[in-house]
């Protein structure tokens, strides 16, 4: 029986002083000994954190208590380890970046598209007059993505934006976006409107609610998750893999981060090829004299870097 939960979230909501939130909230993570990675800004938070059931259950209660996130939909996974090896908690301008960060243009908590529970999102998915519609980076739709879905050619979400002429053509038909756990969606679904979309859904809840709740049918291939798991399984209904190895184009569901530090490229990868390039994606890369050791993972934790005092100095200084 599995004895730790990761708990999947996001919630748009203002915290007027982030940053003093976003250091008081590490420490309260790290009081219930949870890993993990959550991002924090005045528009709201973004987080996937991973510990014991019980700690899980406090830090839920804990959120839930404060009435800014009171509306929170934790997406719950039982796992076996803990999903991350430490705990970050980082303020930023952004709890997803997407270059938008004019309230005036798109705000997620005034307007986005019409929220679709996973069971309406099934129904609605195979309609004529309907678009299916994936937010995300070509390295996660590369693994899995909906039978039949639009993707886009985009590294970042960020270059989202840039994205929307091509979808011009679908103006008249009905979107429905999806993404991981719904966060992207809330913004590209508020700039579809903005740009004058009639007719714009997402997912509630995203991919992983999906799975839980529709059996993930039409899903195809795996879920592409931003801890150490790196994919989940979605489909338990009529699952196949879609992805194939970058090297020799077996197929494959495995993902991994190349082992050079300076590429750390997201790609898949068969073991075969994992074990004969040594993790990398090219032999440029296998020779790169940096190259980290290749465990069969292809997850790497991040090397802490030493803090600049000087420029701590100077910030001191200013203030």
């Amino acid at each position: 029986m599995a004895q730790y939960n990761t708990l999947l979230y996001y919630c748009y909501s203002t915290i007027a002083d982030a940053e003093q939130f976003a250091a008081d909230h590490l420490k309260f993570c790290k009081s219930l000994g949870l890993t993990g990675r959550i991002i924090v800004a005045t528009e709201g938070l973004n987080g996937t954190v991973s510990g014991t059931a019980e700690a899980c259950k406090t830090y839920m209660d804990t959120v839930h208590a404060d009435a800014r996130f009171a509306g929170i939909d934790f997406k719950i996974d039982e796992v076996d380890a803990p999903s991350f090896v430490k705990m970050h908690v980082r303020y930023k301008s952004e709890i997803v970046h997407s270059g938008l960060r004019d309230p005036n243009m798109i705000n997620p908590q005034q307007q986005t598209g019409k929220h679709l529970e996973p069971k309406d999102f099934l129904a609605m998915k195979d309609r004529d007059d309907v678009v299916v519609l994936d937010v995300r980076s070509n390295y996660e739709h590369s693994l899995g993505k909906f039978k039949n879905a639009v993707t886009l050619d985009i590294e970042n979400f960020r270059d989202f934006p840039e994205m929307i002429n091509q979808l011009a053509q679908y103006k008249d038909k009905k979107i429905l976006t999806y993404c991981t756990g719904g966060i992207k969606c809330e913004k590209a679904s508020a700039l579809l409107l903005h740009e004058g979309f009639k007719d714009v859904y997402q997912l509630h809840g995203g991919i992983i609610k999906y799975g839980k709740e529709a059996g993930g049918e039409d899903f195809e291939g795996k879920c592409y998750v931003f801890d150490n798991r790196l994919s989940v399984d979605v489909n338990s209904v009529n699952p196949v893999v879609i992805s194939t190895c970058r090297n020799c184009g077996e197929v494959t569901h495995k993902m991994i981060n190349c082992a050079n530090p300076e590429c750390n490229e997201h790609f898949t990868q068969c073991d075969k090829c994992g074990t004969k390039m040594e993790g990398c994606c090219s032999d440029a890369c296998q020779n790169h004299p940096r190259k980290r050791e290749y465990d069969g993972t292809g997850y790497y934790v991040k090397v802490p870097q030493p803090v600049n005092t000087q420029k701590k100095e100077k910030i001191q200084l200013a203030e």
